[in-house]
């Protein structure tokens, strides 16, 4: 495979990660770090190094564990049930395919509402649930894009300067 294909791929895997990053069904952080990858073994890590490499990788890591443990902490701060979690969860992916990217910022909320009414049976608790899962999805959301990229920024800071 020629370097011109390699770097498009490169590109490619940065973007879709990118678009990843808040689009619930594409692993993103782990594409964009893959991209990045790709691109410094290109050039036999010469311009960004093993080092660097590393720092995304645990980036990457930081990035997964800060989406999971947001959206977490949210729902359990405002006492979500079982249901209201697999609600947001089903919210987020019927959203995604239902309504695009306003979709997936009103599904998970609709989702944990929807969950918690079926667990519970009351609407304040349940409009207290959605907002608390919501919230942590949307701080879970964008933690995984500045990390992102900060990680392309540091990429192109590297390779380009």
């Amino acid at each position: 495979m020629g370097t011109a294909l390699l770097w498009l791929l490169v590109a490619l895997l940065v973007l879709v990660g990118l678009a990843g990053a808040v689009l619930p069904a594409i692993p993103g952080v782990p594409l964009v770090f893959a991209g990045l990858w790709l691109g410094a073994w290109i050039d036999g890590y010469e311009k960004v190094d093993a080092w660097w490499v590393g720092v995304f990788g645990v980036l990457t890591l930081v990035a997964l564990a800060v989406d999971l443990i947001a959206t977490a902490l949210g729902a359990k701060k405002v006492g979500a049930s079982r249901l209201a979690i697999v609600g947001a969860l089903i919210g987020t992916f019927a959203g995604l395919f239902l309504g695009g990217l306003v979709g997936v910022l009103i599904g998970p909320f609709i989702g944990a509402v929807a969950g918690e009414l079926i667990a519970r049976g009351r609407m304040d608790q349940a409009m207290d649930v959605g907002l608390g899962t919501w919230m942590g999805f949307l701080f879970g959301t964008l933690a995984k894009i500045a990390l992102s990229l900060a990680m392309v920024g540091i990429f192109v800071a590297a390779y380009f300067l």
